[in-house]
């Protein structure tokens, strides 16, 4: 296909693009490092199907009208996978982009799914309990009525202002109207763990995050091309946006795991900074206990505008919350020598364009972002196979571990007790769960690097990734008979 053409499709440079239009231009650019007949990749790209659902609910006496979408990019795996949103700013632009995002990522990573991706307009925090349970519960039902929900067919996950509370709603009205179904557990992930989850879902997308990051740094090219030195995190410092689900497990990784220097945290009503390091943890209960805010924390330098924040000199900026908070109105500014995006599309394409040129180097959403579809996918084969996972082998490990330890010891050599007491247990689910999302994260970034620095026509880890995934989706199609 003819670049130049390609390139014909962006909009005027004084217009900043929607994340739908970013994705689907990175994917246009993608495509043209790669030997796939135009046809294809156009049918790739473009999403299959949205339903879209008005519901009326009556709250406190007064009937509420609901507009939500459950789209569906690519069902070329099955089932299709991706978050339902909780948002007074979603919208169906917005959920087609998440969902495409979705195929993307799981391609990427080798999860045998199709993308999918909910959306559901409304703010949470205007609603008790009781009525976000009776919202969620109809909003499910609708859902389910299309086959829009099913083990087998579409299963959805936690996403921004949802989270297990929801999923468990979700899945007990599922269960409700298909009482047949014995897989009916894993017509959802992320459910808390009493009701058939799985440990380690909670922190999987921001740990997904960290070993990416670790990932990138064990290749002295890559980390050098970032105007960094080192094999490692330790003593960098590193800039949180967005102290959520994601963000908060991220940073807390990164300072209490890694060594790393958390100089400055951004939520929705300020932000602070200390170049000596911020306590993650500390920051994060003044949060819960301040309504979801972090005005007023007493340690560090606070600002009230913290997107200027994002522009303090740094060596790792994470944004973790919401799409196109880096975009060509600040780009410019931005002083990080690497942006690890652990939300979804965070920086807008117009903002990659100025980083790039810049130097900037951008691990980006469709990768490192992968860690909660990660787990969700082990979630979902443990509900599938009914049983939870490292019951089979835990114990049998466990005893070869110590015979291992006595054969040491009889040879003479002492082992330390609390070497002993590592050694010697066996694998717990958590541990599968983190061992196998380290792998899958290694591996991907290996695939990212190599397309990236072996093909003089991708210019970034993103087109490398996307070209990846798009490579993988055709290949699932050719294998379906759909082109020769």
């Amino acid at each position: 296909m003819d670049s130049n053409n390609e390139m014909d499709m962006t909009v005027p440079p004084d217009k900043e693009m929607s994340f739908l239009e970013s994705v689907n231009l990175t994917f246009d650019m993608a495509l043209t490092t790669l030997d796939i007949p135009e046809g294809m990749g156009q049918y790739i790209k473009n999403v299959n199907n949205v339903y879209q659902v008005r519901f009326p609910v009556k709250i406190n006496g007064v009937v509420e009208t609901f507009i939500g979408w459950r789209a569906v990019h690519s069902d070329h795996r099955l089932p299709a996978k991706g978050g339902i949103r909780f948002s007074q700013m979603v919208n169906q632009d917005e959920v087609e982009a998440l969902a495409a995002l979705m195929s993307y990522k799981c391609a990427l990573v080798d999860i045998p799914f199709g993308g999918s991706k909910g959306g559901l307009l409304i703010d949470p925090k205007q609603y008790e309990r009781e009525s976000m349970e009776k919202i969620t519960r109809r909003f499910a039902f609708e859902l389910i009525q299309k086959d829009y929900i099913g083990s087998g067919i579409n299963v959805p996950a936690p996403d921004m202002g949802t989270g297990q509370r929801e999923m468990s709603w979700i899945a007990s009205t599922y269960m409700a109207h298909r009482p047949n179904d014995i897989n009916h557990l894993a017509c959802v992930t992320g459910k808390p763990v009493s009701a058939g989850g799985i440990q380690g879902r909670v922190e999987a997308t921001g740990r997904g995050v960290v070993f990416g990051i670790r990932e990138f740094f064990r290749y002295p090219e890559d980390v050098k091309l970032a105007k960094m030195e080192g094999n490692s995190i330790e003593g960098k410092e590193v800039i949180i946006q967005g102290l959520g689900n994601v963000g908060y497990y991220t940073a807390k990784i990164l300072d209490e795991e890694d060594g790393a220097k958390i100089t400055g945290i951004l939520e929705w009503d300020g932000a602070v900074y200390d170049k000596n390091g911020l306590n993650v943890e500390e920051v994060f209960q003044y949060k819960i206990e301040n309504g979801g805010g972090i005005k007023g924390y007493p340690k560090g330098k606070f600002t009230e505008n913290s997107a200027e924040l994002l522009e303090e000199e740094c060596d790792i900026l994470i944004p973790a919350a919401i799409e196109g908070v880096i975009n060509q109105s600040n780009a410019g500014r931005i002083r990080a020598k690497l942006i690890a995006e652990a939300a979804n599309g965070p920086v807008t394409f117009k903002a990659e364009t100025i980083l790039n040129e810049m130097g900037v180097v951008i691990i980006p959403d469709v990768y490192l972002n992968a860690g909660g579809v990660t787990v969700s996918y082990f979630e979902w084969i443990k509900n599938l196979s009914h049983i939870r996972f490292g019951r089979m082998n835990k114990r049998y490990e466990e005893n070869q571990n110590n015979l291992l330890i006595k054969a040491i010891e009889q040879s003479g050599t002492k082992v330390p007790q609390e070497l002993i007491a590592q050694i010697g247990q066996g694998p717990a689910e958590i541990d599968l769960v983190r061992s196998g999302l380290d792998d899958t994260m290694r591996i991907a970034f290996q695939g990212i690097r190599e397309r990236f620095w072996s093909n003089e026509k991708v210019g970034s880890y993103r087109i490398a990734a996307m070209a990846i995934s798009i490579e993988k989706i055709y290949n699932s199609y050719r294998l379906m008979g759909i082109y020769p």
